[in-house]
């Protein structure tokens, strides 16, 4: 195997034996296959456009199997075997579809001729012949702008799929998927071509999180400000950990009347700022952090756990039989709902002890996404004017195991208490429950939302911009970012796409990113690695 698409990969550099993650050669060579198979498909999906052919089941499907390879959400080999297969059952139906509508598919049988072996371990060798690789013929400049449009675009698909279960999709959103799909197959650009494309993708992405902020807040409205307790409520419990609000919604609704308290894990947590969700009265609190203690926190809770989008990195035995995925997510063994009938999560906390007794903790605000914090925009710009407020600094991105990113919560504790932090996504983990106070009854820790809420962020960064009449870049405000997976690398490149600077990224860069090309990145948006936070506050704030 050969997998470095995620920041914890083994010595920086890819991981050949088993995933860090824990991944299994035989899932990363399925992986891998499905996405050359999606390749295949996407020939047809671009064709097919030309001729004014479109595919429903096609784009839905593309979604829900690319989201599948994205790291620790999909470890079932078994599934894989269906999705592979269901792939090529699409592409040849798309192809006679098109043939029908006029479209032209000679050149494309000659490349898109995949047959599937019959049996697992056949999938498996076709899949190994199939795998990434750093440097073909010797241009990995341009093997890593492949790969950086191919991760991108997973983090797209994520991000795409839970906007269209919510009623939300754009078919430019599909188009570009097939089409940045199919390039990979053709492989006909030059260096800046592909520089083109990976920029394209940031581009898409910004509407595909449009799309899903569109999908979450007409569902359930527009987050307002929240107290949410760290502690537990005698009774029953289920856990909901992950971003689907979709089964969150579909769990609260199913559990009423029942005896259970829900409570969120990870980036799920700022569901609870959704009027249409904090209406449940039995959705009480949050448990635990995001990775830092992961096993420990599942293995204490005392009900079950539903896992609706990033799984855990290898479920321990212990308790296995308590937990339940969802949507794309998959593991072997482990039991998955697909139809939206919670009955078995449900029925399982009810067979589980709960929680024994009330237990108090701290808690935490959620809540300050684009809606809330533009409400007092005229607060926020009269604080900067009097220099109440000196500099906001976001300080997003994913969680991850691996040492280093205690850096973030040391930056957020040394941030001067005349500065605003902006946060989202699970990084925030680090540091969410610190009071850093408030500037002027402005809290100085908003919690702006989950990954895909960055886009709440660029509208309010837009806004100020707007408001001082200066460009972004000009405003007080620097991005702190943490990565750990495609969806990461899709904001990222949105980011780029939009022009913004002096991005301090870590806790380590992309391994499939190569020096000429991280050249590129400094000289035109001079991003740079994170250092110390001493000295990168220092060197932000004079």
């Amino acid at each position: 195997m050969f997998c470095y698409q995620c920041e914890q990969t083994a010595k920086g550099e890819g991981c050949t034996k088993v995933g860090v993650c824990g991944k299994q050669p035989e899932v990363a060579a399925l992986q891998d296959l499905l996405v050359y198979t999606l390749s295949e498909l996407s020939l047809y999906g671009v064709e097919g456009r030309k001729v004014g052919l479109i595919d429903k089941e096609v784009n839905v499907f593309t979604l829900e199997a690319l989201f599948g390879t994205l790291t620790n959400v999909d470890f079932d080999p078994e599934r894989f075997v269906v999705l592979i297969n269901r792939s090529v059952e699409l592409r040849d139906s798309l192809k006679l579809k098109t043939k029908a509508t006029g479209g032209k598919t000679d050149d494309i049988e000659k490349i898109a001729n995949f047959k599937p072996e019959t049996t697992l371990e056949g999938l498996v060798k076709q899949g190994e012949s199939k795998a990434l690789t750093t440097d073909r013929n010797g241009r990995a400049d341009i093997r890593s702008l492949q790969h950086t449009l191919l991760f991108g675009v997973k983090g797209v698909a994520a991000y795409a799929y839970h906007a269209q279960i919510l009623g939300q999709e754009d078919d430019a959103v599909y188009a570009f998927i097939h089409e940045a799909l199919s390039s990979l197959l053709k492989d006909e650009l030059d260096l800046n071509g592909w520089l083109s494309m990976v920029l394209r993708c940031g581009e898409i992405n910004l509407r595909v999180m449009e799309l899903l902020d569109l999908a979450n807040t007409g569902a359930y409205g527009h987050p307002v400000p929240t107290k949410v307790p760290l502690g537990a409520k005698k009774g029953k419990a289920i856990l909901v950990s992950g971003h689907d609000l979709k089964d969150l919604e579909g769990l609260l609704r199913q559990t009423e009347g029942r005896g259970i308290y829900v409570y969120t894990h990870g980036e799920i947590l700022p569901g609870h700022g959704y009027p249409g969700l904090k209406k449940y009265p039995h959705f009480y609190g949050h448990y635990g952090t995001a990775w830092q203690n992961q096993h420990r926190e599942f293995a204490a809770f005392p009900g079950s756990i539903l896992m609706t989008t990033n799984c855990i990195q290898r479920p321990l035995e212990s308790y296995k039989d308590n937990i339940f995925t969802s949507g794309a997510v998959g593991w072997p063994g482990v039991r998955h709902i697909s139809d939206g009938d919670f009955s078995p999560v449900i029925e399982r906390a009810l067979a589980l002890p709960g929680f024994t007794e009330d237990t108090d903790g701290k808690s935490v605000m959620v809540g300050f996404a684009r809606n809330t914090v533009l409400g007092v925009a005229d607060k926020v710009i009269e604080a900067v004017k009097n220099k109440a407020i000196q500099h906001f600094f976001l300080v997003a991105g994913c969680d991850g195991a691996k040492p280093g990113r205690n850096y973030y919560t040391e930056f957020v504790e040394k941030v001067p208490k005349d500065c605003i932090v902006l946060t989202l996504a699970c990084g925030k983990f680090r540091f969410f429950d610190r009071d850093l106070g408030d500037i002027g009854g402005i809290p100085r820790l908003l919690d702006i939302g989950q990954c895909n809420d960055a886009y709440s962020a660029i509208q309010i960064a837009i806004a100020l911009a707007k408001a001082f009449n200066v460009g972004v870049n000009e405003l007080p405000l620097s991005l702190v970012l943490s990565w750990y997976e495609q969806k990461a690398v899709a904001i990222l490149l949105t980011l780029l796409y939009l022009g913004i600077k002096n991005i301090r990224l870590g806790p380590s860069l992309p391994a499939f990113i190569t020096p000429n090309i991280l050249d590129v990145l400094v000289k035109n948006f001079d991003i740079k690695p994170i250092t110390t936070p001493d000295e990168d506050l220092k060197a932000i704030l004079g």
